[in-house]
C-alpha cells in the first residue's frame, strides 16, 4: 500500500471515530511500539482501575478513563511511562 492509501484508510477511521480530522498523525509523526496492555499496567501500578477507551495518539501518549480513589476520571501516559490524570 503505498503512503496516500494509508493516509486515507486512516482519515476514514478518525473521521468515522468523531475525531478531528487536525489530531490525524502525519506522514512525519512516528509511533512508538508501546501496546494498550503495557499502558493499562502502568496505570495499574499507579492505583487506577477499571480502565477503558485506551487510544493512542499520534505524540506516543496514551489515552483513557479509568477510576481512582472513587473518582473516574481521564488519565493518560506518557512516552517515558509517567502515568497522570489528565488536566493535573
Amino acid at each position: 500500500m503505498n503512503r496516500t492509501v494509508i493516509f486515507l484508510v486512516m482519515l476514514t477511521l478518525v473521521v468515522a471515530a468523531g475525531v478531528p480530522a487536525s489530531a490525524a498523525c502525519s506522514a512525519s509523526d512516528r509511533i512508538d511500539g508501546t501496546t494498550a496492555e503495557s499502558a493499562k499496567q502502568k496505570m495499574e501500578a499507579e492505583g487506577y482501575s477499571q480502565i477503558r477507551d485506551l487510544r493512542k495518539g499520534c505524540d506516543n501518549y496514551w489515552h483513557g478513563r479509568a477510576s481512582k480513589d472513587g473518582l473516574d476520571v481521564n488519565v493518560m501516559v506518557t512516552p517515558e511511562g509517567e502515568v497522570m490524570t489528565e488536566g493535573s
